[in-house]
């Protein structure tokens, strides 16, 4: 009878919010509405897909999965997400809104050039791919431990649900889906963690229990390496097409800024209420898989009714994480790519086709590349996308933003290309022990320094 009650509220909210996104679909009227919603979002909008996006299974289920193996140290996800949103609100916003483009590479385009734009397009889309593959494996962790069935099907529903979140409304379905995300999210994490400080009796307790070694050093796994992932979510967020779509999408340059600040407040407490969470399933039940802790959690401690709701704003969260990042490769490939490649004059309706059929290769994609890492760490996929995102657009951007026309084109082109391939080479396949961020922007900042000093020489 309790799986029947989880199973009736987990399908009735899904079904309510997917209802939501496909009904988006009467306010698209051009390719503009689908990809930037006509340029008319309030700041609440702007958050919501920030937030909606940005946060998802690397902030819930990968923090909580994090804590409960060493505790505050897995709240640096969301902590660097929170000073991403502020960077970008702060330095970038005013030069890319001016700029009145529709992807980053558009902007790389204007200093770096056609070569530029085609490869920065490219590799950031790989970069996020990697993200994406992460949000299906937390939503496997979510059907797999509550409702039974097999990592397969699991696979399948999740992308049946991020279709019905971008495919037909796009921006303004995805814009829909995050303000409903965040708020349903608030709400169950906050019930969520009152039921555990109870059982801790308060905030007091809580401390108590757990002595500060690992679990409230937030450097328990090095200082080094605990910035490298706060560094990467500053660097990924302000490089990542999906959030600087929203930033593109506000009514104003006002409305843009106070988004990303709004963001920036919504995202550490959710990471704060993940990790609580994820210690107390620690404490007792010290020997499940670890990224099972906040799923088991809701079917151990919640009301059936409630945890079904909980369980449904679990699978939105990550899913619409996913279907934000599907739509920014998806806009870039049809901007950047068709556009001016294989279709250099296409008609409104020949742009919407195009991101939707790259909606649908991006997924069976990500599809296979899931299948063949079922059992890999999720939080080690959003801070590797995080990173390779970082080294191919936030050097060269910034070059742009400081130095303007002064750094000649070549620059970019080889920082874009040479900075990632060595970050993953000595960074990912372990040849030295040095985070790939650190490798990634090193090399790109040392490129773009070597040719601007170079040209100003001449």
């Amino acid at each position: 009878m309790e799986n029947q009650a989880y199973l009736i509220s987990t399908v009735l909210t899904l079904v309510i919010v997917s209802f939501l996104g496909i009904r988006s679909n009467k306010k698209v009227k051009s390719s503009s509405d689908f990809v930037l919603g006509g340029r008319k979002s309030s700041s609440f909008n702007v958050s919501a897909i920030i937030v909606g996006t940005l946060v998802g299974g690397a902030s819930t289920i990968g923090t909580a999965q994090a804590a409960y193996v060493s505790g505050f140290n897995g709240m640096w996800f969301t902590l660097g997400a929170n000073l991403g949103c502020i960077f970008l609100g702060t330095f970038l916003v005013k030069p890319l809104r001016d700029a009145e483009i529709s992807t980053i590479p558009e902007f790389i385009e204007r200093y770096y050039g056609f070569k530029a734009k085609i490869a920065s397009s490219l590799i950031s889309s790989v970069a996020i791919f990697v993200h994406i593959t992460g949000q299906i494996l937390s939503s496997v962790a979510i059907f797999t431990s509550l409702f039974s069935i097999g990592e397969n099907l699991s696979v399948v529903v999740t992308m049946i649900l991020i279709i019905s979140y971008i495919f037909f409304g796009g921006f303004l379905g995805s814009s829909i889906v995050g303000n409903i995300k965040t708020i349903l999210l608030y709400l169950t994490l906050i019930l969520s963690s009152i039921i555990v400080l109870q059982r801790f009796s308060g905030i007091v307790g809580f401390i108590d229990y757990f002595p500060f070694e690992p679990w409230f050093n937030i450097f328990s796994d090095g200082i080094f390496s605990g910035l490298g992932q706060g560094f990467s979510l500053v660097v990924g967020v302000c490089s990542t097409q999906t959030y600087l779509q929203a930033i593109f999408s506000g009514k104003t340059y006002k409305e843009s800024v106070k988004g990303a600040y709004i963001a920036a407040l919504l995202i550490p407490p959710i990471g704060l209420m993940s990790t609580i969470i994820g210690m107390f399933m620690r404490v007792n039940h010290p020997f499940i898989d670890s990224k099972q802790a906040l799923p088991l959690f809701i079917l151990e401690y919640l009301n059936p009714l409630i945890g079904g709701i909980v369980i449904g704003t679990l699978i939105i969260s990550v899913v619409a994480t996913g279907a934000g990042l599907t739509l920014g490769i998806s806009t870039m490939f049809s901007r950047d790519i068709y556009s001016s490649i294989i279709n250099k004059n296409p008609n409104d309706k020949s742009q919407m086709l195009s991101i939707r059929v790259s909606v649908i290769g991006v997924l069976a994609l990500t599809t296979l590349m899931v299948f063949l890492n079922m059992d890999s760490l999720i939080l080690k996929w959003a801070f590797l996308s995080m990173a390779l995102r970082g080294t191919v657009i936030f050097i060269p951007l910034l070059g742009i933003i400081i130095l303007k026309d002064k750094v000649p084109k070549k620059a970019g082109l080889y920082s874009m290309t040479i900075s990632p391939l060595l970050a993953i080479v000595f960074g990912v396949f372990g040849f030295v022990n040095i985070d790939p961020l650190y490798i990634g922007m090193g090399s790109s900042f040392i490129i773009i320094t070597l040719f601007y000093i170079t040209s100003f020489n001449k």
